[in-house]
């Protein structure tokens, strides 16, 4: 009776706030005993009715599956939470967690090479947090492991999959919001990424018909060389019989 008094929406609320973790449409079904295409109408009633009664909550679509979490205005007092438990990542770890989701799978001496650092302790942090995961090795000298992130990374950012992040900016559009003097620097730094230019063809022939010094034989580049060289030491070789 009191299932009923409750209704539907109010049971997946209570459903989706014991589990705690995104649950897709499929485990709903089998918990709410209800056809997989009804949980979607259902979801949405609930919404609805959240929002329509002012709850700090709403449900949102994450990791393939429904999580029932705070609403977007809610933040800034919810944010005073860290006051009581800090969570909050490094810039450090940060830029190594950004480094991970955008270019996975990935090792770490290819993290360290794009920022210029080690990152024993920030990947470490990350592991703890259970925001990345080994993805097997890289199948090269050594093989170092390979990294990519959890399904624990889109709840955190509010990812339903990692299509949903944001595309990385173009050098252009990344240079327009540079300074002259930094403009300079990407410049020369994106010179001397560029490959030398090849010889002019009418040069090419010429720079191949002249093989350097250290090619050529001596014998070769002083006529009759190879004939003095010759009878000096046959020379040297009847006056040793001679003795």
């Amino acid at each position: 009776m009191e299932q009923r008094d409750m209704g539907d929406a109010g049971l997946l609320e209570a459903v989706l706030f014991a589990a705690g973790d995104p649950l897709g449409r499929d485990a709903l079904a089998h918990v709410m005993d209800c056809p997989a295409d009804a949980i979607e109408p259902l979801v949405e009633k609930l919404r609805q009715e959240l929002l329509a009664r002012g709850s700090g909550l709403t449900v949102h679509r994450v990791a393939g599956g429904y999580q029932l979490v705070t609403r977007q205005e809610a933040y800034p007092v919810v944010e005073r939470l860290s006051q009581v438990t800090e969570r909050r990542l490094s810039a450090p770890t940060l830029e190594t967690l950004s480094i991970i989701a955008f270019k996975q799978p990935i090792t770490k001496p290819e993290i360290e090479r794009l920022r210029g650092v080690r990152i024993e302790r920030a990947l470490a942090k990350l592991l703890e947090l259970d925001l990345i995961e080994e993805r097997g090795r890289k199948q090269v000298i050594g093989r170092p492991i390979l990294y990519g992130t959890t399904a624990a990374f889109l709840r955190c950012f509010g990812l339903e999959s990692l299509s949903d992040l944001p595309q990385l900016p173009t050098t252009e559009d990344a240079a327009e919001s540079l300074d002259e003097e930094q403009k300079a620097i990407l410049r020369e730094s994106l010179a001397r990424r560029q490959p030398q230019e090849a010889p002019a063809a009418g040069d090419a022939g010429d720079t191949e018909a002249a093989p350097t010094a250290e090619a050529v034989p001596r014998e070769a580049a002083e006529p009759g060389a190879a004939e003095a060289k010759d009878a000096a030491a046959s020379k040297t070789q009847a006056e040793q019989q001679k003795d």
